[in-house]
Parts: C-alpha cells; sequence; structure tokens
C-alpha cells in the first residue's frame, strides 16, 4: 500500500468541500476558509469553511425550522427507524472510502479507522432501533375525592449542537446523531477543525438515505468561532460536547444564558492496575495498548500504570520492548502501529511533558524523541517510577507516554486511582475474580475493563466520574440525553 504523499486524495476530498445547512452545500457567509492537514505528511491538502457566528445562525435557524414543522420529530418511531438503519448500510457500503478519509484527516493506522468505524456503525445501528423504544408510563395516583388517568410522555428535547473532537472523528460523530435523531432532534454538528472530512461526507450520505434538510446541519469552523457561537445561540436547547476538561468547563458558563441541557464527556487519567498473578503475557502487550492505541490521543488511554512489586520490574521491561518495536508511519504504510500526533501543536504539547520528566529526573525507559522525519511524530515513551505529584502523573498529555509505578497491595488502589481530578476509564489485570470485582468497586470511574483496556458497547452507558464529564453515552442512558419527559394529569 503506498504511503500518504504517494496515493492520489479520494474523489471526496478533491471536490471544493461546504457546509450543509437546511440541505444546501454552502460556503462560509465571510468567504473565509480554514487549511485541513495530513498530519502524517505535515502539510495541508484541501480547505473547508471556517463557519462563523452568522453560519451557525443561519444552521440553527434552519434546525428549528425543520423541528417545529416536524418534518422529521412527528415522523413515525419505524420511519425514523428505517431511516437510520438506510443511513448505517449506506456508512457500511463506503467504509472504505470512510476510513480512508479518517486517516488523510486524523493519521491513525487505517486498521484502527476501519474498526472504530465498523464499531461506530453497530453503535448506530443499535440507536436506529431504540426509535421504536422511546414510552412514557401510567400511574395510578386515584384519590379519596377524585380519580384520574396519569400518564408520562417522552418527547424530544428539541434542537441540539453536537461537538465532536478529532481523535475519533466519525465514531465520535455517530455517537451524537444516532442518538439525537432517534429520540427526533434536529441537530447542528460542529467537527473539529482538524478533522472536518469525515462529518461532512456523513451529511452527503444522510441526505441520500432521506433525512430530511434542516434535520442534520454541519458547520465546519473554528471552535472559538463556531463552536463558541452554537453554545452560545439561545435558540439551542442542548449541547453535547466530547473533549477537553477545560473547554467543559467552558462551556457550562457558556451554557448559563437559557439554561440549556449539557451532556459532557471529558478528559481523563486512567490508571490500570497489573497484579502479581496476572497472566504477564496477555497484560503486557494489553497494557501497552492502552496507552499507545491511537498515538495515546484517547480520552479514556491507560496513562497511570501501577504494577504490584513482585513483577514490576518484568511489566515495565516487557512494555518498554513492545514500545522500542513499534513501528512508527502513516496511517496508509504497510505494517504501520503508531501514527503521527494531529498537529504540530500537539507534538510541541506532548514534548514538553517528556521534557517536564527529565527535568525531575524520573526514569526514561524509552522514547522520548521526536523522529527528524514529516509529520508529526513522538515516539512510545516509557517512564519508571515518577513522584505521585510529577506532571507525567497528574495532567492528560494525550499522547503515547505512559508512567509506570509500583505498588505493594490492594490496599493501595483506592488512594492511587482516585487521586485525581478525573475519572473515565480504569484497568485490572489480574486471575483473581475477587480482586477484579474489588477493584471495579474501589475505582471512582465511569468505565474499568478487566484483562483487558479499551472498547465499549451501545448497550452499556459510557462517560465519567468527577471531572470527566456529565452524563452518559451509550444505553437508554444515551437516548435519555436528548429527551424530555413530561406528565399529563386527567380527572376522570
Amino acid at each position: 500500500m503506498k504511503n500518504t504523499a504517494e496515493r492520489p486524495l479520494p474523489p471526496f476530498a478533491r471536490k471544493p468541500l461546504r457546509m450543509l445547512i437546511d440541505g444546501h452545500w454552502v460556503e462560509a457567509r465571510s468567504g473565509a476558509v480554514l487549511e485541513v492537514e495530513d498530519p502524517a505528511a505535515g502539510r495541508s491538502f484541501t480547505t473547508v469553511p471556517a463557519g462563523e457566528a452568522q453560519d451557525v445562525d443561519l444552521a440553527v435557524r434552519a434546525a428549528r425550522r425543520a423541528f417545529d414543522e416536524g418534518v422529521w420529530a412527528r415522523r413515525s418511531a419505524v420511519q425514523r427507524e428505517r431511516t437510520l438503519w438506510t443511513l448505517s448500510d449506506l456508512f457500511e457500503r463506503h467504509i472504505d472510502e470512510l476510513s480512508e478519509l479518517e486517516v488523510l484527516d486524523n493519521g491513525m493506522p487505517i486498521s484502527l479507522a476501519k474498526r472504530a468505524i465498523e464499531r461506530a456503525i453497530d453503535g448506530f445501528r443499535y440507536y436506529a432501533g431504540m426509535c421504536t423504544k422511546i414510552h412514557g408510563r401510567t400511574s395510578d395516583i386515584s384519590g379519596l375525592r377524585a380519580q384520574f388517568h396519569a400518564y408520562s410522555l417522552v418527547e424530544p428535547v428539541g434542537v441540539v449542537g453536537l461537538i465532536v473532537p478529532w481523535n475519533s472523528p466519525f465514531a465520535a460523530a455517530c455517537n451524537k446523531i444516532a442518538p439525537a435523531l432517534a429520540a427526533g432532534c434536529s441537530a447542528i454538528l460542529k467537527p473539529a477543525e482538524q478533522t472536518p472530512l469525515t462529518a461532512l461526507r456523513i451529511g452527503e450520505l444522510a441526505l441520500e438515505a432521506g433525512v430530511p434538510p434542516g434535520v442534520l446541519n454541519i458547520v465546519t469552523g473554528l471552535g472559538s468561532a463556531a463552536g463558541a457561537a452554537l453554545v452560545n445561540h439561545p435558540d439551542v436547547d442542548k449541547i453535547s460536547f466530547t473533549g477537553s476538561t477545560e473547554v467543559g468547563k467552558d462551556l457550562v458558563r457558556a451554557a448559563a444564558g437559557n439554561l440549556k441541557r449539557l451532556s459532557l464527556e471529558l478528559g481523563g487519567k486512567s490508571p490500570v492496575f497489573v497484579f502479581d498473578d496476572a497472566d504477564l503475557d496477555q497484560a503486557i502487550p494489553r497494557a501497552a495498548a492502552a496507552i499507545f492505541s491511537n498515538s495515546g490521543q484517547i480520552c479514556y488511554a491507560g496513562s497511570r500504570l501501577y504494577v504490584q512489586q513482585a513483577v514490576f520490574d518484568r511489566v515495565v521491561a516487557g512494555i518498554a520492548d513492545v514500545a522500542r518495536n513499534m513501528r512508527l508511519g502513516g496511517g496508509f504504510e504497510p505494517g504501520t502501529e503508531l501514527g503521527p500526533l494531529i498537529s504540530e501543536r500537539q507534538r510541541r504539547t506532548v514534548m514538553q511533558y517528556i521534557a517536564s520528566g527529565l527535568e525531575e529526573g524520573v526514569e526514561l525507559l524509552v522514547g522520548g524523541r521526536s523522529p527528524d522525519r514529516a509529520g508529526y511524530f513522538v515516539e512510545p515513551t516509557v517512564f519508571a517510577s515518577p513522584g505521585k505529584d510529577a506532571r507525567l502523573v497528574r495532567e492528560e498529555i494525550f499522547g503515547p507516554v505512559l508512567a509506570a509505578m509500583p505498588f505493594a497491595s490492594i490496599d493501595e488502589v483506592a488512594s492511587l486511582a482516585n487521586d485525581t481530578p478525573y475519572g473515565l476509564g480504569a484497568g485490572v489485570f489480574t486471575n483473581s475474580v475477587s480482586t477484579a470485582h474489588r477493584v471495579a468497586r474501589l475505582v471512582r470511574a465511569g468505565n474499568v475493563w478487566v484483562n483487558f483496556y479499551g472498547g465499549s458497547d451501545k448497550s452499556l452507558p459510557f462517560g465519567g466520574y468527577k471531572e470527566s464529564g456529565w452524563g452518559r453515552e451509550g444505553g437508554p442512558e444515551g437516548i435519555d440525553a436528548f429527551l424530555e419527559k413530561k406528565a399529563v394529569y386527567m380527572r376522570l
């Protein structure tokens, strides 16, 4: 397979790219554009409109009109289900193209991109099926003086803004579009400025599947312009955001204007515990994958590794060997295991964290450099035994950097795992069923993986404790976030 620089762009990326507003493909009102970079080559290959407040306003007006007129919300549940299932079939039919666009935008290995899209399609179909499972309930509240027929209605929340990150763009978009449309909402999707391609392709396929104009609008642009305008718009009823905790806090402040509802899936500094009774032949490669997959650019990346003292040296040496032998390259290059970071800015940020570890005297076992090549690459990096207050341990890095530390017994798990403002994920490797269940209860995190790491299923809720977010995606909870509940009392 050719590397990125040698490959012709897919047809979608070669044509002029526009925003989708009210069923029409439009430029930004200002005419401004943003460069879209290939992070493996460090150069731009196309542009998208740089949407701003006036463009967001047009998209919100379109979504509001579509919602108020009921072109989607008042369709029968079966009709909505069929349309969303048709859209998922289109995704599956175009999976090779979507995977290619994802690699161009994000840089991840194409095998990883395809797996993520396959899982996203499964999740999309889960929520297509939820269209016919939205219902209220009746309640017997008859008293001595009168009788009542009382019941609850479940209705879409209205116009929603969906803001997604750059680390897995297609999957993140589907995680929000599917439950929002299944609930009957109208939506404005704002993709990350670095990764707009698959979002715009979703818009094309949605129109082809029969999603009415105005129901799904897509506005590209900077977060500080288009994103901020969406969050601050008084006619947006809800924002669903995935991104950094810092920006999530800004959204909370901005939402005060009309008390719009918020769902926030934010950052993490997730611990992984390896006990001395674990199958180390499994634990070592899986703990390595927990931090190095997608170049560490995963919100729940297992960036804090705690290994029981008796096996600490063996486990850490094994992970260092995995890191040392990983093949860096562009997402289209054969055998690539670790792709680039998303941007030069992110590369600099990760390198600053590595420098802070060296300045604090932490032992560097492997990596720590940025290769002298085109693109935004950082070697997989392992530090051993940093102090608990080191930046490597306290702060989310969002890169392929692991801090490994020893621990003595399960009695330390709660204090080690929970000594952080985050609570998104945690991993545990052990052959003891008792230990696994005890750790799952001790850790204050929204997701716990035992003897593997990462991944989720749409039948279960995904989200975080503490500063890792508000609300949940996945499961019935994921569609509840886009619904309002109304009580109706009828005196008989």
